[in-house]
């Protein structure tokens, strides 16, 4: 009885925090057993501990190649835990209690107020509805469009193939089922494969864009004056971040390419490192420059609301508009007429300097550690802490110490920063005091 009690008195933060661990958990138990693994082996904890955590964060790292370790019923798993993740598992519980005609209560739509990152508890039902029915029919969509290649090329089995990448894509996790044609060699093998990659392109940005935008989107269909200005402001970002990047890889990573294929190839590590995990090019073969352009976009990330991590466009896009205003000396920060509150200013300050710090952090430490280049760990740690999944062929070969670093970066970056520190400081009452002002010089 004591523990139900102190459950219910656990804030909406310290539930999604518990959600996701106890998934982590049981998805680290089920692909432990023998039965879980092609060889009829035990895999061992701390293998299976970071793909349960890499599949519910949907980052994509592996220690093992997806279709040449795991056995059917492990790649059920962790495609179960990827779409658990990706929806949210806060989400994925509610929509369950909806399936089943129980009330949901106040405090249970708070949770899922804060888990989606919605604005308001108000229509949280409706809106949870629609994010589960949405994502099932767009997954749904993806696997139908691509069953005719993988079945050209898999038989039967592409029925699985084309259901696995397109969750796997939506959901931005970046597990894929080519081992086969190459251990770790991700969608490689379809370059040139225009179906695929168009396909795998679309679900990453839907998935990427985030819920509450589509929401908004099919609410006000064309009207974008009526769309909310986080709407706009994530669309705009979301176009820049992939329009910019992909001019930069045509013009300087892929000349030697045919005119087609260079353009596929561009657009395609544009959109894949916000943040899914695919990769049809070899990413060691680029400059450090073009791995550096893919650092940076995997930190950004996705959209609030959306089956993506990172920092989120909305953090960067907040940093800019207080930036450009203090250019300009204007008093507040805006965007599309609208002033930009001082508080989130002051969030997206904080979640911006601690993911810098922990990427940092976290690559230099494994950069030491394991004797490895500081590019090629710091490469390691923003894919980890974006829950993106690219990697430069490191991760395989990382030890224990450095495989936790990259695990509670992915749970971290999943879960996001402001929300495990206002778990840990739920019990803290806000100070209303004022201290004495005093000026101090930057810049």
């Amino acid at each position: 009885m004591r523990i139900f009690h102190t459950l219910k008195r656990l804030t909406s933060f310290q539930v999604i925090i518990l959600g996701f661990l106890s998934v982590i958990l049981l998805g680290t138990l089920l692909l432990m057993m023998p039965f879980s693994s092609r060889a009829g082996v035990i895999t061992p904890f701390l293998d299976a501990f970071f793909t349960a955590t890499s599949a519910v964060c949907v980052t994509g790292l592996v220690v093992h190649d997806t279709v040449t370790y795991w056995s059917s019923f492990g790649q059920i798993v962790i495609l179960l835990l990827i779409q658990t993740g990706g929806m949210g598992v806060i989400t994925v519980a509610a929509s369950f209690s909806m399936i089943s005609g129980r009330r949901i209560s106040l405090m249970q739509r708070s949770t899922m107020q804060e888990a989606i990152s919605a604005p308001k508890v108000g229509g949280i039902v409706r809106l949870t509805g629609f994010i589960v029915r949405t994502s099932l029919m767009i997954e749904l969509l993806g696997a139908v469009i691509m069953v005719p290649v993988f079945c050209r090329d898999f038989g039967l089995k592409g029925l699985w193939m084309a259901l696995f990448h397109s969750v796997s894509a939506f959901c931005n996790a970046g597990f894929d089922l080519m081992g086969t044609r190459g251990a770790f060699s991700s969608l490689t093998s379809y370059a040139v494969e225009p179906v695929v990659n168009l396909t795998v392109m679309l679900l990453i940005i839907v998935g990427g864009i985030g819920f509450l935008t589509w929401d908004d989107i099919r609410a006000n269909k064309w009207h974008i004056r009526q769309y909310r200005m986080q709407s706009k402001v994530i669309l705009c970002a979301t176009a820049i971040l992939l329009l910019v990047p992909a001019v930069y890889f045509f013009g300087f990573e892929f000349d030697g390419l045919p005119f087609g294929e260079r353009i596929l190839a561009s657009v395609f590590q544009s959109v894949t490192p916000r943040t899914a995990g695919f990769n049809t090019a070899d990413l060691t073969a680029m400059s450090e420059v073009g791995q550096l352009v893919i650092l940076a976009l995997m930190l950004i990330g996705g959209s609030p609301g959306s089956t993506a991590g990172g920092m989120k466009t909305t953090t960067v896009a907040v940093l800019v508009a207080a930036a450009i205003s203090t250019f300009r000396r204007k008093e507040h920060a805006h965007y599309f007429g609208r002033r930009i509150d001082d508080d989130v200013i002051k969030n997206a300050a904080t979640i911006f300097l601690m993911y810098i710090v922990l990427f940092f952090a976290g690559g230099l430490i494994i950069s030491k550690v394991e004797g490895l280049p500081v590019l090629a760990c710091l490469f390691e740690t923003a894919s980890a802490i974006g829950t993106v999944g690219l990697t430069l062929g490191i991760t395989p070969s990382l030890g224990v110490v450095s495989r936790l670093i990259l695990i509670m970066l992915m749970f971290f970056g999943r879960v996001g920063g402001l929300t495990l520190i206002f778990a840990a400081l739920s019990g803290t009452r806000k100070n209303i005091s004022k201290l004495p002002r005093e000026k101090i010089t930057v810049g």
